[in-house]
């Protein structure tokens, strides 16, 4: 608390000598720009303020996602606002009085009109900026990141301010792993059994853009603590046929991505297939591990090495159909596929000592090890929308649906030198369903310029059933045995019923505020003996406090209640003995995790396009969900003893309170180069309820990138990325930091239709090297992976169509009454 109070003086120290500087209120002008066809928003429209008559403009804007835009700290005066959007015809209006009994204008909806006669003929290009910082979200654009491209959806995570990812792919969020992933704003049950081989299986390619949210609104779900994830797929909404062909090819991945759009005046349709693999790569372990039992010492010392392959495929269609101007219908199908597969070789020595003899034990086996795992999904959803005579009145109702079927088995064999003991080993077989309905109903009213109410409710159905098929080892009969009591069947089920209310407002004149609360019911059942889950109410406040210093800058201070309900992968009690001195199994008595955020934020912008974002933060986890390894010389689990064995698992360990700043910022040098630097540093401190660790830990982490582009002029550009995290403390030892690095160039082609690109990650280090400790009274292991992460790409893109159209936040508009020179 003290780090969050010196954090909340240093932002608002210069606020409030703003304030009582004398600094009267000025005026304002709002509004909302739509198209006059689709009768939708348009974003990144932009709006020109001129004195009357005038020719040079005093101030502008642009849009945001729902069309909405305000001008502020307007002198008095009478004014002219001109509207402007790439393919469409300008709009004015005229004769605006800003005074003292008149400073807030809000006007009627602007309706825009394409301009036929220019969309025909013209083919325009433009990018947005890399970051967009709003006041609920942050934006991180896709499409220029030439680093990634080639790469799937975690590479492009890596260079989202805020987000961490390590090298097995686990997400975070401001240090919190856990966090709600959605596809164009809507869950899938394709994230429900590996998150990261969920995010590993969408090419980088197929993604428009990231959306992070770390203090959601009452509109949204309340589950995840670290907040929301959004990555929207690319898609495009203009009149005509178009389209863009994606194919990569590399030494670790291959990606395809095809994207198909139509639409006429009224009805749009929009197919998309993606598909990638990880070529089979070999990783190399070891492990030493040593544990005292009273006067004797174990020592085992594992060396070997694992094979990894991924494949994924996703397919989908989606129709858009305005029936009228007023009433819009979207629908769509998605399928979702991944696998992937191990196999490795494991050399082992176990050796006993007792006091200070020489060894009384000593034996060396070959373990043999593979594993499965996969999950195909179905995601549906339809969506009706409503607007009203009144601007900015909506009526929203959504429905949507997945279904999943995942699968996971493993085979292990461990053979001794000379038969000094009998083979064991096992197999398992974990096969499940994933189901999954979301109905919801939104309603947005405008109050007055400066305010809107809004409210809703949801309804959750989602029921998850597992089983667990385990077969020994029956070294008499040299063969693998089912084995009923070490098998288990899991079903789970849970409903969650939500309503919110939220409102959108000014408070004292001086913050654009937002506040909501959100109340969810939930309700779970568990059919497995011993675990029991009661049902609960959970309310969660938020809270959204934002001003505009100036024109470009803007301070923040935010508040949310989360929840983390512990998902599939969490609370599966399938035990995974691919390795038996080193398993894992869920926990289905795991509570939910009730996290409370606190942020602070600071954004400017500059004339040169550059921005820089520096958001504080601090956040108390209660019954904190962590995983834990704990050491056993013997454990039952399932019917079955374990000797000297590690138990990886999770559990409801006590408190979590971490304090930290990230500054992120894109910096342009000069007209060609750019820098986008990034920093977040923590102080992170758990309380621990668990034996055999330490009543709390605490410690300081970092994690800094830079990523710099440079642009050579006729369409050649390259870029670099370096990514450090400093080392991770566990609750009973320690991760190794970790450092990456990749290099980029892209070649535009054909007015820029096509481009060719090649692609290097880390061409002078084959292995990243990843040590983990783990120390308990009596016990203590360190083990160590040599990650391959070295590999080398070409990708090609090419894109088609009578009419390539996209969004200009930067194009320079011409002054009133002077056509745009295209």
């Amino acid at each position: 608390m003290k780090y969050f109070s010196t954090l909340i003086l240093l932002v608002f120290i210069p606020v409030v000598a703003a304030a009582q500087s004398g600094l009267k209120d000025k005026g304002k002008i709002s509004g909302k720009v739509k198209d006059a066809v689709t009768n939708t928003p348009i974003e990144y429209a932009t709006i020109a303020i001129y004195k009357q008559g005038k020719l040079q403009p005093i101030n502008g804007t642009t849009s945001d996602a729902k069309g909405n835009f305000v001008l502020t700290n307007i002198p008095d005066g009478e004014y002219q606002v001109s509207i402007d959007f790439l393919g469409y015809k300008r709009a004015l209006t005229e004769h605006l009085l800003i005074n003292a009994t008149s400073n807030s204008i809000r006007l009627n909806t602007i309706v825009i009109a394409p301009n036929q006669k220019m969309l025909n003929s013209v083919n325009i290009t433009a990018q947005a900026s890399a970051v967009e910082n709003k006041i609920d979200k942050l934006v991180y654009n896709a499409g220029n990141d030439l680093t990634s491209q080639g790469g799937v959806a975690t590479d492009l995570l890596k260079k989202v301010p805020m987000v961490s990812v390590d090298i097995d792919g686990n997400v975070e969020l401001l240090g919190n792993p856990n966090v709600k992933f959605l596809i164009n704003g809507k869950p899938s049950s394709i994230f429900g059994t590996s998150l990261a081989d969920a995010l590993q299986s969408i090419p980088a390619s197929q993604v428009k853009s990231v959306e992070v949210i770390t203090s959601p609104g009452a509109q949204y779900d309340a589950s995840g603590t670290g907040g929301i994830i959004n990555i929207i797929l690319k898609d495009n909404k203009v009149k005509g046929y178009n389209g863009s062909i994606n194919l990569s090819a590399g030494t670790r991945l291959e990606n395809t991505s095809v994207n198909l759009n139509a639409r006429t005046d009224n009805f749009g349709v929009n197919l998309f297939f993606s598909a990638n693999k990880t070529l089979r790569s070999k990783t190399l372990n070891t492990r030493n591990k040593t544990n005292l039992i009273t006067d004797t010492t174990s020592n085992q010392l594992q060396n070997g090495y694992g094979y990894l392959e991924r494949n994924s495929y996703q397919s989908g269609i989606n129709f858009d159909w305005a029936i009228t101007p007023k009433n819009n219908l979207t629908f769509g199908i998605s399928m979702h596929h991944f696998s992937n597969y191990n196999e490795g070789l494991t050399n082992q020595q176990d050796e006993q000592i007792k006091g200070s003899n020489f060894p009384f034990s000593d034996l060396f086996s070959m373990r043999n090890s593979n594993s499965h795992s996969g999950e195909n999904a179905i995601d549906v959803h339809a969506d009706y929308k409503k607007t009203f005579k009144k601007d900015g009145e909506e009526l929203n109702i959504g429905y949507t649906a997945s279904f999943g079927k995942n699968s996971g088995d493993y085979y292990q064999k461990q053979d001794y030198i000379n038969g000094a003991k009998p083979s064991s080993g096992s197999t398992g077989n974990n096969p499940g369903n994933d189901k999954q309905h979301q109905v919801s109903v939104d309603y947005t009213l405008p109050l007055n310029t400066d305010a809107s109410f809004a409210t809703g409710a949801k309804v959750e159905f989602e029921n998850i059933n597992s089983t667990s098929l385990v077969n020994p080892f029956n070294s008499s009969l040299n063969q693998f045995i089912y084995s009923a009591s070490q098998s288990s069947s899991f079903n789970y089920s849970r409903q969650v019923y939500a309503y919110y209310v939220s409102a959108s407002f000014q408070l004292f004149k001086f913050f654009d505020a937002k506040a909501g609360l959100r109340d969810e019911y939930t309700n779970t059942g568990v059919d497995f003996q011993g675990a029991s889950i009661p049902s609960y109410n959970f309310l969660s406040p938020s809270l959204v406090l934002s001003h505009k210093l100036n024109k470009s800058t803007t301070i923040k201070v935010a508040y949310s209640k989360r929840i983390e309900r512990p998902d599939f992968g969490d609370l599966n009690p399938f035990v995974n003995s691919s390795d038996p001195y080193n398993i894992s199994y869920g926990n289905p008595n795991l509570h939910p995790e009730i996290g409370n955020n606190f942020e602070l934020g600071f954004n400017k912008s500059f004339e040169e396009g550059g921005n820089i974002n520096i958001t504080g933060f601090y956040r108390h986890n209660g019954f904190d969900i962590k995983q834990y390894t704990a050491p056993y010389d013997s454990l039952l689990v399932a019917g079955k003893y374990y000797k000297n064995v590690y138990v990886t698992t999770r559990a409801n360990v006590g408190s979590e309170v971490r304090t930290g700043i990230n500054i992120s910022a894109s910096l342009p040098i000069g007209k060609n180069f750019t820098l986008r630097p990034q920093i977040m540093a923590s102080n992170r401190r758990v309380t621990v309820n668990l034996p055999n660790t330490p009543d709390f830990v605490s410690g300081y982490e970092c994690r800094m990138n830079m990523n710099a582009s440079y642009d050579f002029k006729h369409n050649f550009t390259a870029e670099a990325f370096i990514n450090y995290e400093s080392p991770r403390f566990l609750l009973n030892g320690k991760n190794s930091s970790l450092a990456t690095y990749n290099f980029a160039v892209r070649k535009q082609l054909l007015n820029k239709k096509a481009s060719i690109g090649l692609t290097t990650n880390m061409p002078f280090s084959q292995y990243v090297k990843q040590s983990q400790t783990v120390i308990t009274p009596g016990n203590y292991q360190y083990s160590q992976r040599q990650v391959p992460n070295r590999w080398f790409g070409i990708s090609l893109s090419y894109k088609f169509g009578k009419l390539e159209f996209k969004k200009d936040r930067n194009e320079d508009i011409s002054p009133p009454g002077i056509p745009n020179d295209l």
